[in-house]
């Protein structure tokens, strides 16, 4: 494929083989170090939450297909609220989610999906049936690589929820604002995709 092919319609077959076993290698490696870390804090977040600690939710994939992502649980049910849309302060994340929030933690268990081949470790964030799966035209093109545990559109949004709690109307700046901006990252993500600018959102990731 020529590099003006690879452009327009993404990522290369060859480029795609490089992604993937960078991502075996790195969630194999990486749930061996952190599985420790993973088991305390979903202890602590069964305890924290009063439910079990591991937060699973459908979300949407490659090529459109629907799977199911982990997550360390950060949050309690609060009665009549129930938007996707997280802010800072909302009042369903614990004192001990805003803690796995803030330093990642509750995004280990990505690993898993990783391993499996639901999500990569870069790429655009997998959201909740309503957006990602309503997506039209060129922008079509962010289905065609698995999305990610972290991504440029993720580091330049790493504040959304302080962000959002600015808004009069949270929901709607984030699907009129926040979400058409991330399409656009993510579409130029995938264009110029390289590995080693997958290693350095991982690194930014780890030590912003």
């Amino acid at each position: 494929m020529s590099t003006c092919e690879t452009s327009v319609t993404g990522m290369s077959r060859s480029q795609r083989l490089q992604k993937r076993v960078f991502d075996l290698v790195f969630s194999i490696f990486g749930l061996c170090l952190v599985w420790w870390l993973i088991a305390l804090a979903w202890f602590a977040a069964s305890i924290d939450t009063r439910s079990n600690g591991m937060f699973i939710q459908k979300r949407v994939g490659l090529n459109g297909r629907v799977f199911r992502v982990v997550k360390i649980k950060t949050m309690r049910p609060v009665v009549h609220f129930e938007t996707t849309v997280t802010r800072r302060g909302d009042p369903r994340i614990t004192t001990l989610g805003a803690f796995f929030r803030r330093t990642k933690i509750d995004e280990l268990p990505q690993l898993w999906n990783v391993l499996l081949g639901d999500m990569s470790c870069v790429g655009p964030r997998p959201d909740v049936p309503g957006f990602a799966d309503r997506l039209k035209g060129e922008a079509v093109l962010m289905l065609s690589i698995r999305p990610g545990i972290t991504g440029p559109a993720t580091l330049k949004y790493r504040d959304e929820e302080v962000i959002l709690a600015e808004q009069i109307d949270p929901d709607s700046y984030n699907r009129d604002v926040i979400w058409p901006d991330k399409v656009r990252i993510n579409l130029e993500y995938i264009r110029n995709w390289s590995l080693l600018r997958d290693m350095q959102c991982i690194l930014q990731t780890e030590f912003h």
